[in-house]
């Protein structure tokens, strides 16, 4: 049920002077082919869930209407205006911010695949929920989180957006911060990347020391908001062996070894290049907090293999002044056009995103 805005949200909203602030998060429905609207309704129908933040979510009534209906979910939404004397709702009532000019085709939804209309509506979503983290604190929308279900990077270039290959990157830029990380958050292990969204052909020339260095200090930054304050780091190489002492290529010891040093220089609980073959198998046993790989699959392969149903992206680095600042998680899985519309796809990944989210806002609130 979709209700109208905001008179009884004044009734409903909790006396900041007897409670703690409930953190407000915005949730973004992602490309509305793929798997994004189901993943969300499946996540806040959870009474707990919904209980323990105040959600607004970016997208398509119509499109999460149905994705209800057809999973068999009826969730109380309040529809949420982007005028001056909207606010986000309490617990427990989920707010909708709906965008219906952007819906796929005029009748429903068109077939799941990448497509313009998806990338443009995936776009607004996003933009929406960045405008709403980057109000004052103290104005009735704004949000203190973002949590992203998945877009498709098809449909953003066929909507005519290139500058960005994804979430982390148009994000880093709209936040101004001046260097970024994904970090991956899971029961089994923790993982931050050197490169991100580039061909496997240009990841050495892009594998500096300064990239380096800088992928060991966010993901440091990074444990240390998760709970970790002195967390144990492993370095992967490169090459096979980690080098195998400069046979199998120089990058390890010319590039990443210096890395490590000057990080250890400056505190930091770190050691490698480690041989990635065996390194993530030690993390997963507990020798280590979190693994530096060099590029997505090196680091996302043995994520997927272990924690894939409950694995979190968290973008490291979003405060351009270091600890603190924007958070944004997002499940570590894409659109699954495949599966789309079919109500197979299964929420865990998505819930565990919100749920970091919340938990993140929740401790720096504390500590402000």
């Amino acid at each position: 049920m979709v209700r109208s805005a905001v008179p009884s949200l004044m009734a409903r909203r909790s006396d900041a002077t007897s409670h703690p602030p409930t953190p407000r998060i915005a949730i973004t429905m992602g490309d509305p082919l793929g798997i994004g609207p189901e993943i969300v309704v499946k996540s806040l129908a959870d009474p707990g869930l919904r209980a323990s933040a105040r959600f607004v979510v970016y997208g398509i009534e119509a499109c999460l209407r149905r994705t209800a209906e057809r999973a068999g979910i009826e969730l109380d939404w309040l529809s949420v205006g982007r005028h001056e004397d909207a606010r986000v709702p309490d617990a427990g009532i989920v707010g909708l911010v709906d965008s219906p000019e952007v819906a796929p085709t005029a009748s429903g939804l068109a077939s799941p695949a990448p497509t313009a209309r998806g990338g443009e509506a995936s776009l607004l979503f996003l933009e929406g929920a960045i405008s709403a983290a980057k109000l004052p604190p103290d104005h009735p929308l704004h949000t203190g989180a973002i949590v992203t279900a998945p877009i498709s990077k098809t449909s953003w270039t066929l909507a005519g957006e290139t500058r960005y290959p994804g979430h982390t990157e148009l994000l880093a830029e709209r936040f101004g911060a001046r260097r970024v990380a994904m970090m991956f958050v899971g029961p089994s292990l923790r993982v931050v990347l050197v490169t991100i969204h580039v061909p496997l052909r240009d990841v050495a020339g892009l594998v500096t020391v300064d990239k380096v260095h800088d992928a060991i200090e966010l993901g440091r930054e990074g444990c240390a908001r998760l709970g970790i304050p002195s967390a144990r780091i492993a370095v992967c190489g490169l090459n096979p062996h980690a080098g195998e002492g400069g046979i199998l290529g120089s990058e390890d010891e010319q590039v990443i070894r210096p890395a490590v040093q000057a990080a250890r220089a400056r505190g930091v609980d770190a050691g490698g290049p480690y041989p990635a073959d065996t390194v993530f198998l030690a993390a997963a046993k507990g020798e280590f907090d979190l693994v530096v790989a060099m590029y997505h699959d090196q680091g996302l392969i043995p994520v997927k293999l272990l924690d894939r149903d409950r694995a979190v992206n968290f973008t490291v680095g979003l405060s351009p002044t270091g600890m603190g600042g924007a958070i944004r998680t997002s499940p570590a899985h894409g659109t699954a056009f495949d599966i789309a519309g079919k109500n197979l796809a299964r929420a865990d990944s998505m819930r565990a995103a919100i749920e970091l989210a919340v938990r993140i806002a929740k401790t720096e609130a504390r500590t402000e």
